[in-house]
């Protein structure tokens, strides 16, 4: 086996900003949502948050990409399927990714396009709203699927921004199919609450027939089954998965397998950028569910990597950080 987890998902370039609440509300922004934009929107919100605020961080992005990173930089193997284009930023986000030591078939691709970006403020409350501008990443299909490095992994790991496109998501039920027909796991994330309010139906599509594990936080559990509480939200979803990473903010987490409830506390931070916390959690989960860890291990170590990620800015593990978490859980 040449992977420990193969993601699939969108290839966007970062840029954080941090704003004022009155910042959101002038500019009629949702609040602690993505919500898609084209390009003319993407160039004038860009230069109007440059212009009042200044760029806080650039770097690669995708929640996807930010799982695979975390597993990378924990020890583990990964392979990361996208889509960029031959332009600055895709050159920049192959080798964010090369950097980071994850494995990808970018190198032979020369798309002509618009590489992806992703616009996050972050407000005092720490909460992350996202304006995405997709470029190139929209026509991510079944084509940029590398499937002999897929046919060598033990998980799959898919995210539920795929869902607004129509290739994308046919490229997910087409690499499902593949992984289900040579033994490969399938690990999906719900990714935003946007995603099961406005895209319900394509996420059901690349649930169909279940998964192995789902992630999910407790908004987008109740948004998505409709259920009022989370009791009966999580009686819903334990239908649709092996395992279910259920997590819960400053609460923790829950990892419910077989009808057994597993509590993860949570690590005491003072919050400053939640961008890339359930990402990072997804990830550093993966990395302990692939290495043989219990899921209390697993969902421990979880928890404290998201802790890190949350208490500054960036959705990547610093050094230094890597090899804390390593030798304390590892």
């Amino acid at each position: 086996m040449s992977y420990h987890v193969y993601g699939i998902g969108n290839a966007l370039v970062d840029m954080e900003f941090e704003v004022e609440e009155s910042f959101l509300q002038e500019n009629n922004i949702e609040k602690g949502l993505m919500t898609l934009i084209d390009e003319e929107q993407k160039l004038k919100i860009s230069a109007n948050l440059t212009s009042s605020y200044g760029v806080k961080k650039r770097t690669g992005g995708g929640s996807a990409a930010n799982t695979i990173v975390a597993v990378s930089n924990l020890g583990g193997n990964s392979f990361y399927a996208c889509k960029v284009a031959d332009d600055i930023d895709g050159n920049f986000y192959k080798e964010n990714l090369e950097e980071a030591g994850v494995t990808t078939a970018l190198g032979a691709v020369k798309s002509q396009g618009i590489t992806g970006n992703c616009v996050v403020m972050v407000t005092p409350d720490a909460e992350r709203t996202m304006n995405t501008f997709l470029g190139i990443t929209s026509d991510f299909s079944a084509d940029e699927l590398d499937l002999d490095a897929l046919k060598k992994s033990e998980y799959i790991y898919v995210e539920g921004y795929l869902v607004t496109s129509d290739t994308s998501r046919n490229a997910v039920m087409a690499a499902r199919k593949v992984a289900k027909e040579n033994g490969v796991k399938t690990a999906i994330t719900f990714s935003d609450p946007a995603m099961v309010t406005y895209f319900k139906d394509g996420v059901t599509e690349i649930l169909d027939g279940g998964v192995d594990v789902l992630f999910s936080n407790e908004e987008e559990a109740t948004t998505y089954t409709g259920k009022d509480n989370l009791d009966d939200a999580i009686a819903e979803l334990e239908k649709l998965a092996g395992t279910l990473v259920l997590t819960l903010g400053d609460k923790g987490a829950v990892i419910i397998k077989n009808g057994e409830r597993v509590k993860i506390a949570s690590v005491p931070t003072t919050a400053v950028d939640t961008n890339g916390a359930g990402d990072m959690f997804a990830g550093a989960y993966m990395f302990g569910l692939t290495h043989g860890f219990s899921d209390l291990h697993s969902g421990n170590l979880a928890s404290e990597a998201a802790s890190i990620i949350v208490s500054r800015f960036g959705t990547r593990l610093e050094k230094a950080e890597q090899q804390t978490l390593i030798a304390k859980y590892c």
